[in-house]
């Protein structure tokens, strides 16, 4: 018998009959002796109409009660699930982020989970109840309702796998599995049923979309075993899935494992500035203050004693961003700035590569091949990342996914 934490995305949940249709698998893995923890989303399309209800109001309104509002999605979901499961005959309890306890920071619509109280599940599932929890949200010290931000269902069901000292996570999405690239992108792609922590950690990072990064690291700073499922297979005892496992169990030593892609990049130039200790503190400090995440840093060399600073923002962020860089350009005599949100991402990611010589350049000739040039260049052991035009986006996945020999076969 097996502890199992199994997490239910929007589409997973999104009606009354899919919802059912959950229960019914839920009650197949507690008949095979399982004790089973659910998370679960906000029905689909749920969130982004409370967005709609918050931006007809004030946009810019309080973002405690932007996290009060958000919320709600999800404690729908539990309440019905946990109904759909004891009309079965299977007795269920749900749980909000704040009762299970889920203590998180105080930053809304950001938070980080700091603590989780697993004696009321451990409880339950004593007593043979499955335990419904509520996913993307918790409470801070205050009992003030937060919420994780993009993709923190996942962050939730993982967070809660390690507390519980679970045996396995499993996400069930819409997809079967993590693939060499996106399907939608790369008809070849091909399905990997083992992938390393690590390697899937650089992908979700480069813009992989099938595991939210935060629950990824969640799962590699624990060693968390993830398994990636669709809710919409026949739920066989062996399904088609991907796990996501330690490095020494994945035993196949491939150079390049899989591509990613990220369309939601924006990049921000400021140019003429100091070159002198302390300057990228000075350009990145005000952002970092801003709760904005930077991905790629370029800094080039100086000239004339001034010097140009480069780095990525999620697209998103790209107005607040912009209008910190001004300020500070308008702090650093003779600084100019420039924004482009008109361009992508794409890695190339293995654990293999650190055993493999001249991946990267591999890499760049394909591209300068293709006439797509490359703007900026990242690397660590197992990935390489560049930054192209976004119109070149599709034709670099499809040509790199080719070179390195992924395609399904």
């Amino acid at each position: 018998m097996a502890l199992i934490v199994q997490k239910y995305g929007g589409t997973s949940v999104g009606t009354p009959e899919r919802i059912k249709a959950v229960a019914e698998r839920v009650i197949r893995w507690v008949q095979r002796g399982h004790d089973v923890v659910v998370v679960v989303s906000a029905m689909s399309g749920e969130t982004n109409r409370m967005v709609g209800l918050i931006n007809a109001i004030d946009p810019a309104g309080a973002a405690r009660e932007k996290d009060v509002i958000l919320a709600t999605g999800e404690q729908v979901t539990i309440g019905l699930l946990s109904m759909a499961l004891q009309s079965k005959g299977q007795d269920a309890r749900s749980y909000t982020g704040g009762q299970v306890k889920i203590l998180t920071d105080e930053v809304h619509t950001k938070a980080r989970i700091r603590h989780i109280d697993d004696g009321p599940m451990r409880a339950d599932l004593a007593q043979g109840r499955v335990v419904i929890v509520a996913g993307f949200q918790g409470v801070d010290a205050a009992s003030n309702i937060t919420t994780l931000g993009r993709g923190g269902s996942d962050t939730t069901a993982v967070a809660l796998a390690v507390a519980l000292k679970a045996d396995e996570c499993q996400i069930y999405t819409d997809v079967d599995g993590v693939y060499t690239t996106d399907p939608r992108v790369e008809p070849q792609a091909r399905h990997m049923p083992l992938l390393s922590l690590e390697e899937m950690l650089e992908m979700a990072s480069q813009g992989s979309k099938v595991l939210q990064i935060r629950a990824v690291e969640f799962a590699y700073k624990y060693d968390m075993p993830l398994r990636v499922l669709s809710s919409f297979d026949d739920d066989s005892a062996t399904p088609k899935s991907t796990l996501v496992t330690r490095e020494e169990d994945v035993m196949e030593e491939v150079m390049v494992r899989g591509i990613a892609f990220n369309r939601d990049e924006a990049q921000l130039t400021i140019s003429g500035v100091p070159d002198q200790p302390g300057i990228a503190y000075q350009i990145l400090g005000p952002v970092s203050d801003a709760n904005i995440e930077v991905d790629m840093i370029i800094q080039n060399v100086g000239r004339d004693g001034l010097t140009d600073f480069t780095f990525t923002v999620h697209r998103n962020d790209l107005a607040q961003a912009s209008l910190l860089l001004e300020q500070t350009a308008e702090k650093l005599d003779a600084a100019r700035c420039k924004f482009d949100d008109q361009i992508a991402k794409v890695s190339i990611v293995g654990a293999g590569m650190r055993s493999h010589a001249g991946v990267a350049s591999k890499m760049f000739k394909v591209l300068a091949d293709e006439g797509i040039n490359i703007r900026l260049v990242s690397t660590s052991e197992i990935k390489v990342s560049v930054v192209v035009d976004e119109k070149y986006l599709e034709l670099a996945v499809r040509v790199l996914h080719e070179a390195f020999g992924l395609a399904a076969g």
